[in-house]
């Protein structure tokens, strides 16, 4: 679970520096359009798997969904462990002839409501995850589009790219920005991650 969780966040990441690298005010196309390429291209890449493991908030936000994905995974465990136990039990008692027939059909009855309760429990954390997924996802692309959007402000790039495993085949590390991205979105975390209501403070 915790690659899949990692996993999530990184992509959450790379649409956030695909987003900024977009974000400027773009000019509006006319009938007639001269507009040229600057005369120069300025372009810098963040490489998005350090800022996973080196952003605060990231950090804190994959630790926060591992734990609640373990619980979840703990507490259904449990669940499933009860039934198969009850029901063990039932076929058990059924072997010795040790019930009688509106025994057993109850016994049934309650084991496959409690089969069904499992079941319904399971779609319910996996949906509540999923959304508190979802939610953090938004913290991080937030933080991380308005804090590039107030560094390029001085910066002057005309893209920045986001660099994920081997997704540009090439890049100079003379274009390479992370260090300095991490550390501006450190800067500019305030406190540390405690439940799905706090959100990275953003950077006036």
């Amino acid at each position: 679970m915790k690659k899949n969780i990692l996993s999530s966040v990184a992509i959450a990441a790379v649409a956030a520096l695909s987003l900024a690298s977009c974000n400027k005010s773009q000019p509006q196309v006319e009938a007639k359009s001269e507009s040229k390429a600057p005369a120069e291209l300025k372009i810098a890449y963040v490489e998005v798997d350090s800022i996973m493991t080196q952003y605060t908030f990231a950090k804190e936000y994959s630790a926060l969904l591992e734990k609640k994905g373990q619980n979840i995974q703990a507490t259904l465990a449990q669940k499933q462990q009860n039934l198969q136990a009850a029901a063990a039990n039932f076929q058990q008692k059924i072997q010795q002839n040790a019930l009688t027939r509106e025994q057993a059909e109850a016994i049934q009855a309650g084991l496959q409501k409690q089969s069904n309760d499992v079941q319904g429990l399971q779609q319910r954390l996996s949906n509540e995850f999923a959304a508190e997924q979802a939610k953090y996802n938004k913290a991080l692309h937030d933080s991380i589009a308005h804090y590039l959007a107030a560094y390029n402000k001085d910066k002057k790039y005309s893209i920045i790219l986001s660099k994920s495993g081997d997704n540009l085949l090439y890049a100079d590390k003379a274009y390479d920005i992370t260090n300095e991205v991490i550390n501006g979105l450190n800067k500019a975390y305030k406190g540390k991650l405690k439940g799905a209501e706090e959100t990275p403070a953003k950077k006036k």
